[in-house]
């Protein structure tokens, strides 16, 4: 048994080497972009807070930004469709870049609550062009046979990067306070360490300048096209989108909250917690990375059916065990089950629509998973004022449910779903 693991083992990496080798140029360009922006936005998200709250802001801002930033990427996700579409993959993915750049330079430099709201804003249309835009860019720039591995590999090189970026971001205004003779949490150098960031998001775009892109037809081009796509497949869109709707309001009933719950319910330190987090991140960048070779043998839906379903079980735990190594064990079992189909499934949404309609379809993808994360922590937040975390958990264990039984009976029970749509070039 031990002799066919270890061989099965050498199988996969064998496997994983030849798809990573099989990447096309657009694709390995692309990817060093997300190694330079992941670590400069891993840097960013570390230290931006601690910027406000150094210029004399409180915490009711920061919320109040993020909310901002998370409304914006919501409300533009469909224009921002339209948008991709019309400019191209290609010079989509660097303006998207060079806003966040300049917006967090913008930030260092105008330090009012004004600059910060509006620089919010800003960086949602990026994000969200960049979101719709990744998708089918990645569709176009690679092949059927290492589709998948392009798909996981960038979502979970992303997520190390911004690890590296956290690291990093932890010591910048250090290194920056050293040469202006200021302290460490003084907000000049936080300002200058995000400066340095600013520059370094940057530098990220110079990749995506190198690559060649197919130019599209004046239909794939038309800004009709994706409403005549709709017109003609509603029931498949609805289909596509339902599901990962109802995820993300359960998502967003307990993920933002994990913190607070492991404090308030388990009575765990920060420090646990910080360190809980820093090893859920490694589970989570483990199951993206092992996803594909298993999607590959399993079928992409039946593996999405299969890991979400295997994560109900654990997030019972996680939410009701009364101990908190068993808590934390489905913690780290469960965000690597859930978390590791997303760009699998990604993968097979892509491989459903036809060109003219990928962008408008990964922008509806995207304002279905944002729609839970704007608004179910409300309601997280007033159910946990009057009832504790059990009802919040309750409720995501429901919906993720309802969402795992809608995969099944949308595309692997039912025989008869739509085929993919041939891919030119393919």
């Amino acid at each position: 048994m031990g002799n066919k693991s270890l061989d099965f083992v050498r199988g996969v990496i064998g496997e994983y080497a030849v798809n990573l080798r099989a990447f096309t140029p657009n694709a390995r360009l692309f990817l060093v972009n997300v190694v330079i922006t992941g670590i400069a936005m891993g840097g960013f998200h570390l230290l931006f807070n601690f910027y406000v709250l150094s210029l004399g802001f409180d915490e009711a801002l920061l919320g109040n930004l993020i909310t901002t930033n998370n409304l914006t990427a919501l409300i533009v996700a469909l224009p921002m469709g339209y948008l991709g579409d019309l400019l191209g993959r290609k010079r989509s993915l660097i303006i998207a870049g060079v806003l966040i750049s300049l917006s967090v330079i913008v930030m260092v430099y105008w330090q009012q609550e004004q600059g910060f709201y509006a620089m919010s804003v800003v960086i949602g249309f990026a994000q969200s062009l960049a979101a719709v835009t990744m998708a089918p860019f990645l569709m176009e720039s690679s092949h059927e046979k290492e589709r998948t591995y392009l798909f996981s590999f960038s979502a979970g090189l992303q997520m190390a990067m911004a690890s590296v970026g956290n690291w990093l971001g932890g010591y910048l205004p250090t290194w920056v306070s050293m040469a202006q003779g200021t302290s460490h949490t003084s907000s000049s150098a936080y300002a200058g360490a995000l400066l340095i960031i600013g520059l370094v998001a940057g530098l990220g775009v110079l990749p995506l300048a190198f690559m060649r892109m197919v130019k599209l037809g004046k239909f794939e081009r038309s800004i009709f096209a994706p409403l005549t796509y709709a017109a003609r497949h509603p029931i498949l869109l609805s289909r596509l989108i339902l599901p990962m709707l109802i995820i993300s309001i359960g998502a967003g009933l307990i993920m933002p909250f994990m913190n607070v719950f492991y404090r308030v319910v388990h009575h765990q330190p920060d420090p646990v917690i910080g360190v809980l987090f820093a090893w859920g991140s490694l589970a989570m960048g483990i199951g993206l990375l092992i996803a594909p070779p298993i999607a590959e043998r399993m079928g992409k839906i039946q593996f999405v059916v299969v890991t979400q379903g295997l994560s109900i079980p654990f997030l019972v735990l996680l939410g009701f065990s009364p101990l908190f190594w068993m808590s934390a064990a489905a913690y780290y079992v469960r965000l690597a089950l859930m978390n590791m189909s997303g760009p699998i499934y990604q993968t097979f949404v892509m491989e459903r629509v036809d060109s003219a309609a990928r962008a408008t379809v990964a922008s509806l993808v995207s304002m279905s998973w944002n729609f839970g994360w704007a608004f179910s922590p409300t309601i997280s937040g007033w159910m946990q004022v009057r009832y504790g975390f059990a009802l919040p958990f309750l409720g995501t264990l429901i919906l993720y449910t309802i969402s795992t039984g809608l995969y099944w009976a949308f595309f692997w029970r039912e025989k008869g779903s739509p085929a993919p749509l041939p891919i030119p070039g393919d």
